[in-house]
Parts: C-alpha cells; sequence; structure tokens
C-alpha cells in the first residue's frame, strides 16, 4: 500500500482513539451511556424460520454492554444484524468449506462470537477493538470456539500481525466475510485508504460489507433524519439529556468524518466491481461488495426482507459507474 505510513499516522491522531477514547472505554464498562431497557429484536419484522430464532435467542444472551447502548442508538439496526447474520449462516451452510469472518470495530463482537458458536466451527470468526473492556464482554461467557478478539485499532491488524501471532495464523491467508461496522467514520473521511488498507486480508473473491453512516445530499434531510432518529427512535431508551449529551460529545465529532454516498461509491469502485446497497436506516446504510457476481449474488440470495418499518427507509439502490450485482427482494 503506497502512502502506507502516513495512512497509519493519520489513523492514530483519529478521534476513536484520542478525543472519544473515554466515551468508547466507560460505554464499553458499563459506566455510562446504558438504556433504560435492553434492546430486543422486534420478531414481527424478522421470518418465522428455527435457524433465526435460535441465532436471535444467542446473540442477546452474548450481548455485551456497548451492544447494547449501541442496538439502542440506530432504528432496527439490531434487527438488522440478526438479519446479515443469518444470511452469513446460510450462506455459509452452501460452501464446501468454513468459511473465515473479520469484524472490525464491532465492540464485543457479539455477532461474530454467534456466528462461530451456532455454525460449530462452519464459521471461524475475528473481531477487533481498541478497547479491553469490549474483550472483557467477549470472555464474559468464556473463550468462545473458533472466535477470537484482537486488542486494537483495525490499523494495526497487519499482515505481519496476523502472520506472527499463532493464535491468529489460520487467518493470515485471507477472508471471505470483512464487516466493517461504523468503524471508519471514526477515524477521518479517506475512505480511499482505509478500504485500500483492510481489502488486503480480503480473499481475491470475498465480499466485504460495510455499514456506515453517510452525509445526505441535502443537509436539511440529514436533519430530519436525525430527529426521526433521535425524537421517533432512540428516546424509546434514552432519556433526553443523554441523547444531547451524546449529540455534542461524540455525533458532531463523526459528522466531520462522514462522506456521502457517492464518495463512498468512488472509494468502493476503485477496488470492487460489484456492489449492492442492502439496507437504510434514516442516514445508516449497509453496502455489500465483492469481485465475485456469484458470491455477491449468492449472499443476497440469502438475505430476508430488510426488518425495518418502511418510514426509516429513504435509499432503496445504490448508483456506482460499475457492474452491480442484483440485490434479492
Amino acid at each position: 500500500m503506497r502512502g502506507l505510513d502516513d495512512f497509519l499516522a493519520e489513523c492514530d491522531h483519529g478521534p476513536r482513539i484520542n478525543g472519544l477514547a473515554g466515551f468508547f472505554a466507560a460505554t464499553a464498562a458499563g459506566k455510562s451511556g446504558m438504556p433504560i431497557r435492553k434492546p430486543v429484536a422486534d420478531a414481527r419484522l424478522l421470518p418465522s424460520d428455527e435457524l433465526l430464532r435460535g441465532l436471535v435467542r444467542l446473540h442477546a444472551a452474548r450481548q455485551g454492554f456497548f451492544d447494547q447502548h449501541y442496538h439502542g442508538s440506530i432504528p432496527y439496526r439490531l434487527e438488522e444484524e440478526c438479519r446479515m447474520a443469518y444470511a452469513v449462516l446460510k450462506y455459509a451452510g452452501h460452501s464446501g468449506a468454513p468459511l473465515s469472518l473479520y469484524s472490525l470495530g464491532t465492540a464485543e463482537g457479539t455477532m461474530a462470537r454467534t456466528l462461530s458458536e451456532l455454525s460449530k466451527g462452519q464459521i471461524r470468526t475475528l473481531s477487533c477493538s481498541p478497547n479491553a473492556e469490549n474483550y472483557k464482554c467477549f470472555m464474559a461467557y468464556g473463550q468462545p470456539p473458533h472466535a477470537d478478539f484482537f486488542i486494537g485499532p483495525f490499523h494495526h491488524l497487519t499482515k505481519d500481525v496476523l502472520g506472527s501471532d499463532p493464535r491468529l495464523a489460520n487467518f493470515a491467508r485471507g477472508f471471505d466475510i470483512i464487516l466493517e461496522d461504523t468503524t471508519f467514520q471514526m477515524y477521518s473521511p479517506n475512505r480511499a485508504s482505509q478500504i485500500e488498507f483492510v481489502t488486503q486480508h480480503l480473499k481475491a473473491d470475498g465480499i466485504f460489507v460495510f455499514v456506515e453512516k453517510f452525509r445526505a445530499t441535502e443537509e436539511p434531510d440529514y436533519r430530519r433524519r436525525e430527529y426521526q432518529k433521535d425524537f421517533g427512535f432512540k428516546a424509546r431508551y434514552f432519556p433526553p439529556d443523554e441523547i444531547e449529551k451524546k449529540q455534542s460529545l461524540v455525533l458532531n465529532t463523526m459528522f466531520g468524518n462522514e462522506v456521502t454516498l457517492a464518495e463512498m461509491a468512488g472509494a468502493i469502485r476503485a477496488h470492487f466491481s460489484y456492489c449492492s446497497l442492502t439496507w437504510n436506516s434514516g442516514n445508516f446504510c449497509s453496502l455489500a461488495a465483492s469481485n465475485s457476481a456469484e458470491n455477491l449474488n449468492r449472499y443476497l440470495s440469502q438475505m430476508a426482507t430488510p426488518a425495518i418499518p418502511l418510514e426509516y427507509v429513504y435509499e432503496t439502490s445504490l448508483t456506482l459507474p460499475v457492474s452491480v450485482a442484483a440485490a434479492q427482494e
């Protein structure tokens, strides 16, 4: 990767591990930012399926402190995480060999751990977080089989680290699926270099899933969607002063590192031939990209209908100047 030293230095100065470090540590430890009730997936929005019901139950049992904060903050993100995990489980079931999944920056790695446990080793996962508090939650139920955890920011997980750590050596050949969950926006708006750095860990025919908060084309649209999130959903889990506190402490900083969908499309285009928008909730979207149309369409075909009320959905497609895999309804 050209300019690697400059990129690593840029990440080292990112808000996530500097100005916002205290917020993330306290929330991951359950000392602040806890919702007044634990978010629970709305079963009415999800398919009635035995495998999915088992996934939802285990996911709920494995959640740590930060996940409760996170899922109480973004409308129907919990249902989407279960929908996504369900698709990965079914995708793995159609694969001839075990799959590897890297979930970067995803707090205590609940989804990754759940996938490893349910698949009984068919899915081997690696989660990472800069916070030891998240690792403590990850280990709260004992060392999970077929799931590992790297304590450190995503840019510290280099190929050298993967190759030299005996615990992580199995991942040195690359991952079949990589999930970036609202991580890049905590460091900088430099999606081109961020995607380039992480893509080095993805197999040639692998799938890269992005979950991010995006700037709207029109600023008033962005603000209206934020009001809907805060007062139509988030108020179920947090009192007004907590919502205001996070707005001033975290979200205003994060806004400076958000990009538009068009800017994200440009960064994705540099590395992937196929991409599809799979979920939208207000200013948040999920994208899945790959250089294998077959693998991407196989993954998309396993996805149930998005489990979210239509009033939160504003984006239904992504226009990329590349070949776009057909999303499955």
